[in-house]
């Protein structure tokens, strides 16, 4: 259903980033899409914590030790290609970013976003996808995509 929760201890979030790079190398490959150095560095800023980062926050990060800061068609066309190659999500309630745990698997996504500290948990259900899609049918509405954001507090924060 869901990777380890974040705040987890036993959590190892190096590990996390490095498995992320190399599956996102994997995926890029198997697609026939090149994971250039900038947008392998933007998917490791996206994966520094598991709370959304919004594009600006990004830049900022990109510009520490470089001499030539990317400018913002640059980091939102990065962002744009993670986000079509399935390697991070939009979240539309905070214009920010976070890393897709599954981006081998094309899924629907529902997300746990802490309103306290902004962590954010992705699950994969089908029974939800499931029933949301027979619900539309039931409408005579054909599902595009869909974004599940769900607001509450994680345990750290209750």
């Amino acid at each position: 259903m869901t990777k380890a929760h974040p705040t987890d201890t036993s959590h190892d979030h190096n590990l996390c980033i490095k498995e992320a790079l190399e599956n996102a190398q994997k995926v890029c490959t198997a697609r026939g899409s090149r994971l250039t150095a900038l947008r392998e560095r933007v998917l490791e800023l996206v994966w520094q914590s598991h709370r959304p980062i919004g594009a600006y926050e990004v830049m900022a990060n990109l510009k520490q030790g470089n001499s030539k800061p990317a400018q913002p068609p640059t980091v939102y066309r990065a962002l744009s290609f993670l986000v079509e190659q399935g390697l991070v999500h939009k979240l539309s309630s905070s214009n920010a970013y976070i890393g897709c745990h599954i981006p081998d698997k094309a899924h629907d996504s529902c997300f746990l976003v802490c309103s306290n500290c902004q962590t954010t948990i992705e699950l994969d259900i089908p029974d939800i996808k499931q029933s949301l899609a027979a619900h539309a049918e039931q409408c005579h509405f054909s599902i595009n995509y869909s974004n599940i954001e769900l607001s509450g507090l994680c345990a750290e924060c209750r």
